[in-house]
């Protein structure tokens, strides 16, 4: 088996298997006054959110094309692989990877199998950076989609947002969650609940929040019976990121505490100082 792990530019991938040479990218498109980016290629994070601050328009997101991800597949083969796993944001924000099962069969003597993180960010560039190493490890396919779903299955985010407006315009929050945040003054915690965007619980400040996220992983933490990750992801909020790696890392000490950030597309639809704290099993 010569295998290719492709992914979409949602993933924060870390620096060590960036450029490894069975990984591909798929950029997703966002449209800022009617301009578009494609992430990862035309914009990166820090510009954008510049952008962001300055746009006339609501921005929005776009699926790539099918046709873009099977011209990629098919120089993939060109190249001479003949197995593919594309790891992509949760179907519960996009529908492009529902979408890849329609080209699945397209290629010959090529089996691609498109995989739903159910989540995105960190969590999803950890499920793609263990599906490359357990491919340089002679790993079969079966080994690693079955690790996968291991890590899928043991991860866990909760998001602080500063503003929910962008969440609601983009359809990704439900208007009865955020009415009741407006209505009671609240910062809401939210989750990921198979794979979409859902109000967690409804907290009177940023700090009892805050603590209370903390708490959840490490009830999650508990409960997870395997080597761990924890990550703190920001939407250009990179104080409070360093703030709340130093609270997760002081609280449990036993686990190393990474930082990353939402790119772009997510950035588009969180808003900007938005915070994540995520656990994952290795």
């Amino acid at each position: 088996m010569k295998l290719a792990i492709v992914t979409d530019s949602t993933a924060f991938l870390p620096e060590r298997i960036q450029k490894h040479s069975d990984l591909f990218v798929i950029p997703i498109p966002v449209i800022l006054d009617g301009k578009i980016y494609n992430e990862g290629i035309d914009i990166e994070a820090e510009e954008y959110y510049g952008l962001l601050k300055n746009s006339k328009e609501f921005p929005t997101t776009s699926q790539p094309a099918l046709g873009e991800a099977l011209e990629l597949y098919e120089s993939i083969a060109a190249k001479g692989y003949d197995t593919i796993i594309s790891i992509h944001l949760s179907s519960g924000i996009s529908g492009f990877v529902h979408n890849l099962h329609t080209i699945e069969e397209a290629i010959d003597g090529v089996k691609i199998v498109p995989y739903d993180s159910k989540i995105t960010s960190m969590p999803m560039g950890h499920m793609v950076e263990a599906a490359l190493d357990l491919a340089d490890q002679g790993k079969s396919l079966e080994a690693i989609l079955t690790h996968l779903d291991v890590i899928r299955d043991n991860t866990y985010a909760y998001l602080i947002i500063d503003d929910l407006n962008n969440l609601v315009r983009g359809g990704r929050l439900t208007n009865g969650a955020a009415a009741i945040a407006g209505l009671l003054k609240i910062k809401p915690i939210l989750t990921f609940e198979n794979g979409k965007i859902v109000l967690f619980e409804k907290i009177r400040s940023s700090k009892k929040a805050f603590n209370r996220a903390e708490e959840i992983i490490g009830q999650h933490k508990q409960e997870i019976n395997r080597p761990l990750k924890l990550y703190v992801i920001h939407a250009n909020n990179p104080e409070m990121a360093l703030e709340e790696q130093k609270k997760l890392q002081e609280r449990y000490p036993d686990v190393s505490v990474e930082i990353g950030y939402f790119g772009p597309v997510i950035g588009t639809h969180l808003g900007e100082k938005a915070i994540g704290l995520a656990i994952s099993a290795q």
